[in-house]
């Protein structure tokens, strides 16, 4: 698999989604968490989205609970959350392992494609990979960065506003 449009997903229902629907957009995907001192990145998450989705941009949510199970609840009590306290309207998926055995393939492939720091394994929460608008994973960000840093980057591969 080459691209990220090779990939397929589960959304929050449980219904297999094809990243190909996302073919032409800019994408930030993210391993989030809501109970985690970073959860209030989902603020700078939205920022961004807000800023950027007229020009084809998109952030796609993935929660885990791999790291200190700091993403518990259901689907719908993270969403619940997500929205009651962040007041997010981005893509929202199914929780996922972004690591080990059941890491999810669409992981198991980011991580091949940019590894961080210390090799290729998610070490923590809200790691973000940045993907062009060809499917192709450009930069990979650590779980402290926060995504009013990303800006730049997002503007130097985002088409012209029409």
């Amino acid at each position: 698999m080459s691209t990220i449009y090779d990939f397929s997903v589960k959304n929050v229902n449980g219904n297999a989604i094809s990243l190909s629907d996302y073919k032409g957009k800019v994408l930030l995907v993210v391993n989030t968490a809501t109970g985690c001192g970073l959860t209030p990145q989902y603020e700078g998450l939205q920022a961004l989205y807000d800023n950027y989705k007229e020009q084809g941009f998109e952030v796609l949510d993935f929660p885990c609970n791999q790291f200190l199970k700091q993403a518990p609840g259901t689907d719908a009590e993270i969403g619940d959350f997500c929205t009651l306290n962040y007041n997010t309207t981005f893509q929202r998926f199914k929780k996922i392992d972004v690591n080990g055995a059941n890491a999810d393939p669409l992981y198991v492939w980011l991580r091949s494609q940019k590894g961080g720091f210390f090799g290729n394994k998610i070490k923590w929460n809200f790691t973000k990979f940045l993907v062009d608008a060809n499917g192709a994973v450009i930069a990979r960000y650590s779980p402290v960065t926060k995504p009013d840093a990303i800006k730049k980057d997002i503007e130097k591969i985002l088409k012209p506003a029409s």
